[in-house]
């Protein structure tokens, strides 16, 4: 970028809300030269810095090619709106926080997708840095725009736009994709040629490469390839050893707050439980655990390199780490004198233990974060969460017992099967939760009792058993959150958050969305969509406008039963878990019936055809 670029970026940070945002520059952030044979990637995350600042993942890859030595990578986030509208006027291009290279000088440009609400963030720092928007309008020299994450386990939605998708674990990927890009970069090989080589590279998708035809219904007829040699199946990647998987042992400090401003300590990866509704659960099998040991070690030099205060134990359900005492024992033994606390999200409510809550209170109690997503055991049997009311009861006590009294408890609302009787059954567990803190004596109990209880709306996902279910209708949803509000009124001390019901109509929407969303999505981002996952910035009515003007319903994609043969966007991608296992288990939910933990015996899922995995 030429100076008088450079110099217009120093003044716009003084006209923009938190400058701290674009400035680069953290302590421990890596700044390579960039010589003739270096492969430039830009791991460009559609949110906001403090957003983007707490993903783990781009931490992971930041540090994994960075660690390369013919290859670099620099951070790029979503500009507020303030930041990308004087970027516009003053014709200067999306930026890299590191060295502030325009985004279209990279050769790779790298999006996150993590969720539907960011895509046309996607759209919107593609224009912003000077790239087409369309795969099929990219010159010779422009960036090779690819992407992953939990939201490429269907890419259709945004196959016009991403030139390759990398499905599943990214550490050995990553560095495969970015290395054959340089070479064939270095020997001028035309872009076609690229985008060829990259579908062989197992787990990539690339979507030029394929052709889907629809049904007069407008539901999906075939998808196939169109070029000889292109697998018509893509199969993910996994990464089996997670001791011997790259993990930074020093990460950037943010200058500003962010969403979460501490060490992340990735414990495991995947979960056995089974829950019909989550999609991570069955796109992340098989579970796979680091070492204490590992742990341990990371933990010191990330402590020392960071000087961070909280050491947050990651994972799908941390409470299923098979060693977790163990491991809060280390880690409480070696950091407690240096007042360094140790957290436990993502915590199932019948995996809490008493002595963990204990040792983890030593040094600080932040909130307690509970999920045991539906109210009546009934319910939670559909879903095959393998919760019991005892279990919920038990959990809370330990941890009012222990010392708690912030406790917050997420829930969905909109579930396959549910009835009123599974909502108003919402107040009996609040007070269930409010009677287990005052059971305990005045004396030992922890002042100020807070229970928070949150209902986002179910949506329906690809790759789980709900993949085929229609979700409720917005005014249907409006209703439950309505009874919700009444019934929880009466229950002192309870907090009650909804999520907003468009929000979800509309995410359901896209996550089970096919290419013709594809438009839908360009349509918005040119209507003035941006910023979509803030409450503030959301437009429904300007999402509506972009469905009307391609001549789509949304109800289609989002409050349609499938039938049990319709041929799904998603099904060409192999995540190990079958289609027959999927639907299986859709059937014991109607029938209500519990799935056993895989680590009880293997029910079928279909990973053991991926070699190596499901080792008892």
């Amino acid at each position: 970028m030429d100076t008088q670029k450079l110099a217009a970026i120093e003044r716009l940070l003084s006209r923009v809300e938190k400058p701290a945002r674009y400035i680069g520059g953290e302590m421990n952030t890596q700044v390579k030269p960039r010589q003739s044979d270096t492969a430039a990637f830009a791991f460009c995350f559609p949110d906001t810095y403090e957003v983007a600042m707490s993903h783990l993942g781009m931490k992971i890859l930041y540090d994994i090619l960075n660690r390369q030595p013919d290859m670099l990578c620099e951070r790029v986030m979503m500009p507020w709106h303030d930041m990308a509208d004087h970027l516009r006027r003053e014709d200067i291009p999306l930026f890299s926080l590191e060295t502030r290279t325009a985004l279209y000088d990279f050769d790779l440009v790298g999006f996150t997708l993590q969720y539907e609400m960011s895509f046309t963030n996607i759209l919107e720092m593609l224009s912003l840095g000077g790239i087409s928007l369309r795969g099929s309008e990219r010159g010779q020299n422009e960036p090779i725009v690819i992407a992953g994450g939990p939201c490429a386990f269907n890419p259709e939605p945004l196959s016009p736009f991403i030139d390759c998708f990398v499905i599943g674990d990214a550490e050995t990927a990553i560095v495969e994709v970015t290395g054959l890009v340089k070479q064939m970069r270095l020997a001028a090989a035309p872009r076609a040629d690229i985008l060829f080589a990259l579908s062989q590279i197992e787990g990539c998708y690339v979507p030029s490469l394929y052709e889907a035809t629809y049904h007069e219904d407008g539901t999906l007829k075939a998808f196939t390839p169109i070029r000889e040699g292109v697998p018509a199946t893509v199969r993910k990647r996994i990464e089996m050893d997670l001791d011997a998987a790259s993990f930074p042992e020093s990460i950037a400090v943010p200058y500003t707050e962010i969403v979460h401003d501490r060490i992340a300590l990735e414990i495991m990866r995947g979960c056995t439980r089974g829950c019909r509704f989550c999609q991570a659960g069955m796109l992340y099998r098989p579970v796979r655990e680091r070492s204490p040991e590992k742990l341990l070690a990371l933990a010191e030099k990330l402590v020392a390199a960071t000087g961070y205060e909280e050491i947050s134990l990651s994972s799908l359900s941390s409470g299923d780490y098979g060693q977790l005492a163990e491991l809060v024992r280390g880690l409480m033994e070696r950091f407690a004198k240096d007042r360094v606390s140790v957290s436990l999200p993502s915590m199932r409510v019948d995996s809490l233990v008493k002595q963990t809550l204990e040792e983890t209170r030593a040094v600080k109690k932040s909130g307690l974060t509970l999920a045991p997503e539906a109210a009546t055991q009934r319910l939670r049997d559909v879903i095959n969460k393998g919760v019991t009311e005892a279990d919920i009861l038990r959990s809370v006590s330990d941890a009012f017992q222990s010392g708690w009294s912030n406790v917050k408890l997420y829930f969905m609302i909109g579930l396959p099967t549910e009835t009123d009787e599974d909502l108003e059954a919402f107040a009996d567990m609040a007070r269930l939760v409010t009677g287990a803190y005052f059971a305990v004596p005045k004396e030992q109990r922890a002042p100020g009792l807070r229970v928070t209880m949150s209902a986002a709306t179910f949506v329906p996902k690809p790759v789980t058993p709900f993949q085929w279910a229609a979700q409720d209708t917005l005014p249907e949803i409006r209703r439950k959150q309505a009874l919700l509000r009444t019934a929880l009124r009466s229950v002192k001390g309870v907090q009650f958050n909804w999520h907003e019901p468009e929000l979800s109509v509309l995410e359901a929407c896209v996550a089970r969305g096919d290419r013709r969303i594809g438009e839908v999505i360009y349509t918005a981002w040119q209507k003035g969509c941006r910023l979509d996952g803030w409450r503030e910035h959301f437009k429904f009515d300007t999402w509506l406008e972009a469905f009307s003007a391609c001549g789509l319903d949304p109800d289609f994609y989002a409050a349609r039963e499938r039938g049990r043969h319709e041929v799904l966007p998603w099904d060409f991608i192999d995540t190990g878990v079958t289609r027959q296992y999927l639907w299986l288990e859709r059937e014991r939910a109607m029938a209500g019936t519990v799935t056993p933990d895989c680590r009880d015996g293997c029910e079928g899922c279909g990973l053991r055809r991926f070699d190596g995995v499901c080792v008892p």
